[in-house]
């Protein structure tokens, strides 16, 4: 009779689909539940064998969407842009293209449902200066900009707000507004590091700031007050990052994010993980250890101008980048942040700064693989298992006459996770 209703309580519909919730947040569950995947349909999916579906994945299917733009217009190639999902929309903003010149134009793609069509639209009013390596984050139903740098090399400190409106006769509006901040904020700096924490504030960390010099500083934007009250400050720790620009900082829930990549002060191109989590009273960076030879698949090279995403099934989604040789990369992998300890638990014990030994996972690519490419941008719907990439720099020459055989890619593409049967 225990046995009996242990089994029912196992396979409990209720159970499963609040473990889901817990481990991959509601904003996720609520998105597949509002718009679940042919296959989910046709294989009338439970929610314990999702959650083991999303759990065994070990492979992506990209899509080149490019090829259903509806669009008589759509953005130039670039790279070093900003890329965010957000009001159910892709906006994409700024970059660098041929020539160094930097880009001002905003572009906005309504999604929905239909996510193989893409129609973009071009914003023409009140957009923030050009400007290519700027952060730009969303935070809750905003876009929050930082940074970035001109093609005089002027770095930029400025911040702006963005918010999407969908009016039915009206197509999609977005307004940008220079944010007033005060006189404290973070000094000027492109190629950068940022990412949403808490639903509310915005973390940036490093870049290049003036005079080409790299930065390790850490500067926290509050907004839980409103737009209207938003400050800086800077949090100072004893331990930080080394020096470094094109890296990636993602929130991986809650108060905590991950660093990951980019290139240090002596142009040396890394592969080093860090924690860091706003909860604690004195917030600390924390490197996470691993050894190479304790992982059966490998570990992700060094590389700097790659995409870090968090996905569905809470997972960190590494996708390109580059070497110290600029030898770009088109290989997947995701950590597994399960396996990352919390910040309390490394400052009490030094053995919990090690990671475990499957934290670290390489995918396998169906479909059309969107190819070597560095200094792109990446971003998920609130589901978490479609991210969209565009752009970046890309190996191979087009015209005879392009020069050191660089070409700025305009291609937008699809990444779907895929499920296992």
């Amino acid at each position: 009779m225990v046995c009996r209703r242990f089994k029912s309580l196992a396979s409990s519909e209720t159970l499963w689909e609040s473990i889901c919730r817990r481990d991959w947040g509601n904003s996720s569950v609520d998105a597949l539940l509002a718009s679940p995947s042919e296959e989910m349909k046709k294989q009338n999916l439970s929610w314990k064998k999702l959650y083991q579906q999303v759990s065994q994945m070990g492979s992506v299917n990209c899509i080149r969407l490019s090829g259903f733009v509806d669009s008589l217009t759509f953005p130039r190639p670039r790279a070093s842009h900003s890329l965010n999902f957000v009001s159910d929309c892709l906006v994409l903003f700024g970059g660098g293209c041929d020539g160094g010149r930097h880009l001002d134009d905003t572009w906005v793609a309504y999604i929905g449902n239909e996510f193989r069509r893409i129609l973009w639209q071009k914003i023409n009013s009140g957009t923030p200066s050009g400007r290519f390596g700027q952060t730009c984050v969303v935070v809750g139903e905003t876009l929050v900009l930082f940074g970035g740098i001109n093609d005089h090399g002027i770095r930029q400190n400025d911040t702006w707000v963005g918010h999407v409106e969908r009016d039915e006769m009206l197509g999609i509006k977005l307004s940008w507004r220079l944010l007033d901040v005060g006189s404290v904020a973070p000094p000027p700096r492109g190629a950068h590091a940022g990412c949403c924490v808490d639903n509310k504030k915005m973390l940036i960390h490093g870049g290049i700031g003036l005079d080409g010099l790299r930065l390790n500083d850490t500067w926290l934007l509050d907004l839980s007050d409103g737009v209207r009250s938003a400050t800086w400050r800077e949090i100072v720790t004893r331990l930080s990052p080394p020096a470094r620009s094109g890296h990636t900082l993602t929130c991986i829930g809650g108060t905590r994010m991950v660093l990951f990549g980019g290139r240090g002060m002596g142009y040396e191109v890394l592969n080093d993980i860090w924690l860091f989590d706003i909860a604690e009273e004195y917030p600390e960076w924390i490197q996470l250890m691993y050894d190479s030879s304790d992982v059966p698949e490998g570990i992700p090279l060094p590389r700097v101008g790659h995409s870090a995403t968090l996905v569905l099934g809470g997972r960190l989604l590494i996708y390109g980048g580059e070497d110290s040789h600029q030898h770009r990369k088109d290989d997947f992998w995701v950590m597994d942040i399960n396996g990352i300890p919390t910040a309390k638990s490394c400052s009490n014990s030094q053995e919990f700064k090690r990671l475990s030994k499957k934290v670290w996972k390489r995918l396998k690519t169906e479909g059309l693989k969107p190819g070597c490419r560095s200094f792109h941008r990446a971003c998920a719907d609130r589901s978490g298992r479609y991210v969209y990439v565009f752009g970046g720099m890309v190996d191979g020459l087009v015209q005879p006459a392009e020069a050191f055989g660089l070409r700025f890619d305009g291609e937008l593409y699809l990444v779907e996770l895929l499920l296992q049967p």
